[in-house]
């Protein structure tokens, strides 16, 4: 099925990791997804190093830190946002499984539904208790709960076993899109839904798109990998989903990554 597409919610970005060139503290911030024992090898420690190779406590610790305070006021902006997409995941969306899920900031959208099984993969180890302090803050019992260190081209969980993937501005940053988008299809359940925010590149010709390719390379630098000139919404519509709903808006406030996806793909 073809995306649908619409032009709505003028408002900010969206997702967790912000990674744009002229914000304060932008350098420090930037994770990618997850990881695991769906694809590659099945040493946990080889498919880190491959796809998000290991940098020290110090500055991994730093970057949760920095994420945590410095993503407030962006969080407030894209509030609408999620509230409109997290509020299409159904009573029967009882396992999920969310890729990035960095300093927990998704959680108050829907992890207070009863029964809710929420597994966070990330590649910074130093998020767990951030994630952790979240998931309690939203009523989501730590039983409920349990953080996997992982990257985004090999989840950590079984074929068919998620009712739910969410994820919010990480596809920007991982090493291969295409095998994360694979690994998403794998762990779905059929029917099962993805829930998706993502900055992407702008209209080919314009020149914000010329500004995107000359600072990609110095963004994926200071961003821990994030690329701004991703076509993020046509690699999902092709990534072979039985529906695709997907939104395209402009987020003014945000210059180099104001373009912005957002959706629900379906198994």
């Amino acid at each position: 099925m073809a995306p649908r597409s619409s032009h709505s919610l003028r408002c900010c970005p969206c997702g967790r990791r912000l990674g744009l060139l002229g914000t304060r503290a932008a350098a420090l911030l930037r994770l990618r997804p997850s990881k695991a024992s769906g694809a590659g090898p099945s040493d946990p420690e080889a498919i880190m190093e491959r796809f998000h190779p290991r940098r020290p406590d110090w500055y991994q610790e730093l970057y949760a830190k920095v994420l945590k305070k410095c993503m407030r006021s962006y969080e407030a902006k894209v509030a609408a946002y999620k509230a409109k997409l997290f509020s299409q995941l159904t009573g029967k969306s009882k396992k999920i499984l969310e890729l990035g899920v960095g300093t927990g900031a998704n959680f108050k959208y829907y992890a207070s539904a009863v029964d809710i099984n929420v597994i966070g993969v990330d590649p910074n180890k130093k998020m767990e208790k951030y994630a952790q302090a979240a998931a309690v803050a939203a009523g989501l019992p730590l039983t409920n709960f349990s953080f996997m260190q992982g990257v985004g081209e090999s989840l950590p969980v079984g074929d068919d076993t998620m009712d739910a993937v969410i994820g919010t501005l990480v596809l920007c940053s991982v090493t291969d899109i295409d095998m994360a988008l694979k690994e998403i299809k794998r762990v779905l359940k059929p029917g099962g839904l993805f829930l998706f925010i993502e900055h992407v590149a702008a209209h080919d010709g314009s020149l914000l798109r010329c500004m995107q390719s000359i600072l990609d390379p110095l963004q994926q630098f200071v961003s821990d990998g994030c690329h701004l000139t991703r076509e993020t919404g046509k690699l999902i519509s092709e990534a072979g989903f039985s529906s695709v709903d997907l939104n395209m808006t402009v987020l003014s406030s945000l210059s180099l990554i104001g373009p912005h996806v957002y959706g629900i793909a379906c198994k």
